[in-house]
């Protein structure tokens, strides 16, 4: 049985103020086991402030990338260690706005989820296609293809420890939402494929769906049968709306 994770991105947003409020206001009103691993996933700059504010509260500190080079002469990238250091056990690797806006390739998306793993992080890497290769009718070549190069050149033994998380472009920050139907049909498509890596993978691997995730909506995705959680965006800034997609995850 597959436990269901909800993470929350917070992007490149937040404040010290902020940040107090989110952690504190979910902590809050969330029970001590609440039948689900729920992860934050702050800026860098709010990791350690995040991970103090955390304590013994049933949640766990992600962060949004990392470099693939240990410490060293990188100026204004941050290594695995780093994020170890201040708490980190999971990492978001391959998110749309890394590929579309900084140019990330298949190539460093997996070589980003080895060394995430070989250093004792967990990965959350993502995978969707946009709203033109929708249309187009290649999205399972997309999938196929992005989630290939991770198995091929990361290696498959990475999951179940790795998460995927199906992002479709076109659904994030725009208000759209892929139907229940939708999202599963792409979930249940990325579960074949990680067959390719060992039945294990294929049944173990957890598999997260992005993409306008709201409380009035987080049921009915969660319900279906390969999804088991949500890698959330806009959402995880309310500690509300966050609460209420990790009840319906819980549901």
């Amino acid at each position: 049985m597959r436990r269901p994770l909800v993470a929350g991105n917070w992007k490149m947003n937040g404040s010290r103020e902020i940040t107090k409020t989110l952690v504190t206001g979910i902590g809050s009103d969330l029970p001590g086991d609440c039948g689900i691993d729920v992860v934050v996933c702050p800026p860098y700059v709010y990791l350690d402030l995040c991970s103090d504010l955390l304590g013994l509260q049933p949640v766990s500190l992600g962060a949004q990338d990392l470099d693939i080079h240990g410490p060293g002469a990188f100026t204004g990238a941050i290594a695995a260690d780093m994020l170890l250091d201040v708490g980190c056990r999971y990492v978001i690797v391959g998110h749309s706005e890394r590929r579309s806006l900084y140019g990330e390739s298949d190539e460093s998306v997996a070589e980003k989820a080895a060394v995430a793993t070989a250093r004792g992080l967990t990965p959350i890497i993502c995978v969707g296609e946009t709203q033109e290769e929708r249309e187009d009718g290649i999205t399972a070549e997309v999938i196929r293809r992005q989630l290939g190069v991770v198995i091929e050149n990361a290696g498959g033994k990475i999951f179940p420890q790795a998460l995927v998380a199906y992002e479709p472009v076109w659904a994030i920050g725009t208000g759209l939402t892929a139907t229940d139907h939708q999202a599963q049909e792409v979930h249940a498509l990325i579960r074949e494929q990680l067959s390719d890596a060992s039945e294990e993978a294929a049944m173990g691997t957890r598999i997260l769906y992005g993409g306008s995730v709201k409380p009035d909506n987080a049921a009915g995705l969660f319900a279906q049968p390969d999804i088991d959680g949500g890698l959330i965006g806009g959402a995880s800034l309310k500690a509300a709306d966050f609460l209420g997609i990790i009840k319906a995850a819980n549901s």
